[in-house]
């Protein structure tokens, strides 16, 4: 009950637009709020390399995947852009269960590998991740860093 996780259309862009813009107050970022995020969501949506997951009966939790072609290799690179779920439903398994239908999703859709960043405060989201098989460690066992700019 409230797990369930479902593949989102563009019939749930507010929904998807309102965490978003919840997400992104909750941690004091800017956003455009929800009306501008959900018209995103849905252009992004019909360009069919971006899926978005949903978690709960509000829906309570949100996954946002990207899906590209690979260099290194004959698949898909995914990337999780977005993994939010409600304050007053963390801890009850649902980003979990959004990150094992997302493993799932890519993977079904021929994506071989799947890039997360996270800031380092947030061991919640690391213990998670690295509890699926995800590591921050090259091969060789060096640290690997992510890196952003603005443009």
């Amino acid at each position: 009950m409230g797990r369930q996780v479902h593949l989102a259309d563009r019939g749930d862009a507010a929904a998807i637009g309102q965490l978003l813009h919840a997400f992104n107050q909750e941690f004091d970022e800017p956003t455009p709020g929800p009306a501008a995020l959900a018209e995103r969501m849905r252009t992004l949506l019909d360009g069919g390399d971006t899926l978005v997951l949903l978690a709960g009966d509000g829906p309570d939790g949100v996954a946002v995947l990207r899906l590209r072609a690979a260099i290194w290799s004959t698949g898909l690179e995914c990337y999780l852009a977005e993994l939010y779920v409600t304050p007053g439903r963390r801890g009850q398994g649902l980003g979990r269960a959004l990150m094992q239908a997302a493993i799932r999703e890519a993977s079904d859709r021929g994506a071989d590998t799947m890039d997360i960043g996270v800031d380092e405060p947030d061991l919640a989201a690391r213990r998670l991740y690295e509890s699926l098989g995800f590591t921050n460690r090259a091969e060789d066992g060096s640290l690997m860093f992510f890196y952003e700019r603005d443009l």
